[in-house]
C-alpha cells in the first residue's frame, strides 16, 4: 500500500509536541529549527478476534442489499475508526491482521488443533468482506493462508520494536504475552481497557516472556485446542517456570525440584509421561517471527482515511450512518 508521509507540516508537528508533553520530543519540536515527524507507534491490530467480538457483541443485525448480514463487518470497522481517531492512541503506523482461513500450519502438527468446525457460517462469509472494508480505511491487511494473525503479529514486533517508540500489539491472546518487551512492545486489551507491558505480565501470569509458551504448554489452551498437562494450574505452572524457565530444565524427579509446589511427585509423573506432548503443545504455542510481511515500516504509515474507496465502501454496505463521523480524510 502506497501512502504519503507526513513531512514538512510544522503546526502539525507542534500539535503532536503538545499532546506528549513533557517529553524530550515536545523540546525538540519546539525548538527553532526542521520540524520532525512525531514518534512513531506501530499498532498491529488482531482482527480475527475483532470480528469475533463484533459478531458476538449485542449490536442489530445489519443486512446488506444483497441479503448478507455484515454486522460483524461493519462493527470491525466502527473499532477501527475508533482507535485511528484515538488522541490517546496516537496512531502513526498500524496494520490488521486476519486468520484466512482458521486453519494453519499447527493443524499439521496437532489434529486437535483449532479449525472453522463451529464457527457459525454468517460468520464466516465475512473473512473475505472484512479484509476489504478494512481496506477501504487505508490500513494494511495481513491476510494469513499457512500462518495465523497471531504469527503475524509477532513478527511485525520482532521486525520493527527496534525502529519505532512503541509496538502496540491489539489482541487479549494469552500467547503474544512472549512478544512484550519492556515498554518497546507491549499487549492491548481494548475490551477491558488494560494494557500489558513486560513486568504487568510477569505479575500477572507470574513468567516472564521467554517462558509463555512453556507456560501454555502446561496449563493449555482451550481457545487453540490444546489440553496441557494434567495437574498443572495457572498458579503452579508458573510458580515452577519461575524457578526452570524452560520445560526441559524442570528435573524428572520432584525431589529434585528447588520450588515448593503442592503435588509436586504426582506432577513431576505426568510431565514425565507427557514430555514429547509438552513439548509439543510449546511448539504450537511458540509464534513465528519470520513470517514473510512484504510491507516496510513505512508502508504501515496511516496518514488518514482515503475519502473515495471509503464512501463507495459504505454505499455497497449500506453503512452510510458512518460517513457522518468525524473523519480524517487522507
Amino acid at each position: 500500500m502506497h501512502t504519503a508521509k507526513l513531512e514538512g507540516d510544522c503546526a502539525l508537528a507542534n500539535a503532536w509536541a503538545a499532546k506528549l508533553a513533557p517529553c524530550a520530543w515536545e523540546r525538540i519540536a519546539r525548538t527553532p529549527g526542521p520540524c520532525v515527524d512525531p514518534p512513531v507507534r506501530l499498532h498491529v491490530v488482531d482482527g480475527t478476534y475483532e470480528l469475533f467480538r463484533a459478531f458476538f457483541a449485542k449490536r442489530p443485525p445489519h443486512v446488506t442489499a444483497e441479503g448478507w448480514d455484515a454486522k460483524a463487518t461493519v462493527g470491525v470497522v466502527q473499532s477501527l475508526l475508533q482507535l485511528l481517531h484515538d488522541e490517546a492512541e496516537r496512531v502513526t503506523h498500524v496494520a490488521v491482521a486476519f486468520d484466512n482461513p482458521i486453519r494453519s500450519f499447527r493443524n499439521e502438527l496437532y489434529p486437535g488443533y483449532k479449525t472453522e468446525e463451529g464457527v457459525p457460517p454468517e460468520l464466516l462469509r465475512q473473512f473475505d468482506p472484512v479484509e476489504d472494508a478494512v481496506r477501504a480505511l487505508g490500513v494494511t491487511v495481513w491476510s494469513m493462508k499457512n500462518f495465523e494473525a497471531d504469527d503475524a503479529l509477532a513478527t511485525a514486533a520482532a521486525r520493527f520494536r527496534g525502529r519505532v517508540e512503541q509496538v502496540r500489539l491489539l489482541t487479549p491472546d494469552k500467547d503474544l504475552g512472549q512478544c512484550l518487551r519492556g515498554r518497546n512492545v507491549v499487549q492491548v486489551d481494548r475490551m477491558r481497557q488494560r494494557e500489558i507491558d513486560e513486568e504487568a505480565l510477569f505479575a500477572l501470569r507470574g513468567v516472564r516472556p521467554q517462558s509463555i509458551p512453556d507456560w501454555l504448554a502446561l496449563v493449555g489452551d482451550s481457545a487453540d485446542g490444546y489440553p496441557g498437562i494434567d495437574g498443572f494450574g495457572e498458579k503452579t505452572a508458573a510458580a515452577v517456570l519461575s524457578e526452570y524457565r524452560h520445560l526441559e530444565h524442570i528435573p524428572a524427579d520432584a525431589r529434585q525440584w528447588r520450588v515448593k509446589v503442592r503435588g509436586a511427585d504426582r506432577l513431576a509423573e505426568a510431565l514425565h509421561a507427557r514430555r514429547d506432548e509438552a513439548l509439543l503443545f510449546r511448539k504450537l504455542a511458540t509464534l513465528v517471527e519470520d513470517v514473510p510481511l512484504e510491507e516496510s515500516l513505512d508502508d504501515l504509515r496511516w496518514t488518514g482515511v482515503p475519502k473515495r474507496p471509503f464512501t463507495e465502501w459504505c454505499e455497497q454496505l449500506g453503512a452510510e450512518k458512518l460517513l457522518e463521523r468525524d473523519i480524517r480524510w487522507r
